[in-house]
């Protein structure tokens, strides 16, 4: 059955799981998002919400280098114990997010971590488009909004498809650790160095 984004955007916000998990439980239990919420936390993946609030101070920088020596990444990850972030299983997801960044080039975390004039710029240059297109005012809006979400999947981190498995979101990596580990985990910030690219990416203190 089809299941609408807004439904899976309101299962999300009330678990913390991501996308694929949600749209994989609304399906399962035919749009009932009471059920659903019940797979998930069967699953144990709703539990990756309460987690969320808790500090995360620990955790690793970690290192990828790529292209013979001409492409580099810094990701700083987080955890609430150097227990976690001492395990195989941490420092794998460092390895898969520091590979993300490194051939993805994202140029936030998240979507709050978007410039408010990156986002403004991008919405204007929407918008002309469709003008200039003929379409109507009254759904130029609604177009706008949902270039925007793409644009969104292409430069925050978290909203990616994951290079090894597109099926997923790169923060459906973050919420199975999470599940897999028992402790909130978020990425810091990350940077990007190529060689001959004037341009470093950047998100964070640094």
């Amino acid at each position: 059955m089809s299941i609408s984004a807004q439904v899976v955007k309101e299962l999300r916000d009330q678990t913390g799981a991501g996308m694929m998990d949600c749209k994989k439980a609304l399906v399962d239990s035919n749009g009932n998002i009471e059920k659903a919420l019940e797979f998930l936390r069967k699953a144990g993946i709703a539990k990756a919400e309460k987690k969320g609030s808790r500090e995360a101070k620990e955790g690793i920088v970690y290192s990828y280098i790529h292209h013979g020596g001409r492409l580099g990444v810094l990701v700083e990850l987080n955890c609430e114990t150097d227990f976690v972030a001492k395990t195989d299983d941490f420092r794998d997801l460092a390895h898969n997010l520091a590979m993300q960044i490194a051939a993805t080039n994202p140029v936030s975390v998240s979507q709050k971590d978007v410039p408010e004039a990156l986002i403004e710029k991008e919405k204007e240059i929407y918008s002309s488009q469709a003008k200039n297109s003929g379409k109507p005012e009254n759904i130029i809006e609604k177009i706008v909004e949902g270039r925007i979400q793409k644009y969104f999947q292409e430069i925050c981190l978290l909203e990616q498809p994951f290079i090894k498995d597109p099926d997923k979101h790169v923060g459906d990596l973050i919420t199975e650790a999470v599940a897999t580990l028992g402790e909130n985990i978020h990425v810091g910030r990350f940077i990007r160095f190529a060689v001959g690219e004037s341009n470093v990416t950047s998100n964070g203190q640094v």
